[in-house]
């Protein structure tokens, strides 16, 4: 009997989970390790922190997911890995062999990279710790009025700042100034020019300030830039890239240069072929954008699919990424961003085409049914 482990509860495996419901891998012994018996969707965590959802809204729940794969849940987390032996070693001081290993654990936040940030910063991930984190920020909001700083220029950061904006100062009342350190480069680098332009204008707007500066450190109350300017900073929330797990280095697999998983086209590592990984954690070596992690969803068919093929003598087949994907970015409000290659355009009704879509995908692996319509939480 083969054993076949599923590290990680994200976006990929949440479909792998669903798929071993309808079709049971024959003569093999499946187990789900993950640290949270839930899975934070979070493509709807800007529009939880602008309240739009409730938590229930944006999480699927894994274990009746697993329940009806017939997969044991263990609630814990990798420490270390090692690929030669096939073994894992998990935080609760268990350690666990494997035929086949899937990797979905996706990225962590390096928390000392920013001096001060460990003290004082509010992590975006886990999103987990990063959801319950936001009560203790509203109530104080209510107190006072808040200097809120954003670090990170990606999507992530500026679809934050937009929600916390929006959450705590949309509605007229201002409970907090906002604004947003991207790191250097203007906001949304990388997405095609009239994305960026919308986005510079949907924050200006909405009153936050940018500064294309990096964040050198953080103090109580205050943050220090790169070109050494000092902001008031009550609330710094830390929405920067991710990291490789630890749990990768010394693992034996082949990793790309930042520590990630190289994998092929059959989501195979290219040194262990037993090792599959999809989302956050992996980079694929035949790729030209290879750190594609967002298209986890995309990736949860072909992967449920090669681990049956493996795991039953079949021939694993190989996954091509769509060279063009849609992006919707929300702007705190119900009004969003949408852009396809170079083509883009905005609006209030891109924001109720993104509530679809995000609310479809939640119901599709809710265990009651689908999600309410469009309407804030509460």
């Amino acid at each position: 009997m083969k054993r076949i482990v599923l590290l990680g509860g994200g976006h990929a495996h949440v479909h792998v989970l669903q798929a071993l419901a309808r079709e049971p891998i024959p003569g093999a012994e499946l187990l789900l390790v993950t640290p949270f018996a839930r899975q934070m969707y979070s493509g709807m965590v800007p529009g939880l922190v602008a309240g739009h959802y409730a938590v229930e809204q944006c999480a699927i729940p894994l274990t009746p997911l697993a329940q009806a794969a017939g997969v044991p849940l263990r609630e814990t987390q990798a420490v270390a890995l090692d690929a030669g032996s096939r073994r894992l070693h998990l935080a609760d001081g268990s350690e666990i062999g494997y035929d086949l290993l899937s990797l979905d654990t996706g990225s962590v936040m390096d928390r000392d990279r920013i001096p001060g940030a460990r003290e004082h910063g509010l992590f975006v991930r886990p999103i987990e710790h990063f959801v319950r984190l936001l009560d203790p920020l509203l109530a104080l909001a209510r107190e006072r009025v808040l200097d809120v700083v954003v670090v990170g220029g990606g999507a992530a950061g500026v679809e934050l700042a937009m929600a916390l904006q929006h959450r705590l100062s949309g509605q007229g009342d201002e409970r907090a100034r906002v604004a947003l350190v991207t790191g250097g480069p203007p906001p949304l680098f990388g997405y095609p020019q009239t994305v960026i332009e919308r986005g510079l204008k949907a924050l200006a707007a909405r009153r936050i300030t940018v500064f294309q500066d990096s964040c050198a450190r953080i103090e109580a109350g205050a943050m220090h830039l790169g070109s050494g300017a000092r902001l008031a900073c009550d609330a710094p929330v830390i929405a920067t890239g991710g990291d490789a797990p630890p749990y990768l280095q010394g693992s034996g697999l082949q990793l790309d240069e930042r520590g990630f998983v190289l994998t092929g086209a059959t989501l195979q590592s290219v040194s262990h072929p037993e090792v599959l990984a999809a989302g956050d954690v992996a980079t694929r070596a035949d790729a030209p954008h290879p750190r594609s992690g967002v298209y986890a969803v995309r990736a949860g068919p072909p992967l449920a699919a090669n681990l049956r093929a493996l795991a039953t003598g079949g021939t694993p087949q190989p996954h091509v990424p769509q060279p063009r994907t849609l992006n919707l970015l929300s702007c705190g409000g119900r009004f969003a961003i949408a852009s396809w290659g170079g083509w883009s355009t905005q609006g209030r009704w891109v924001w109720w085409w993104k509530d679809r879509i995000d609310r479809a995908f939640v119901a599709r692996y809710a265990p009651s049914g689908p999600a309410q319509p469009p309407g804030d939480a509460g």
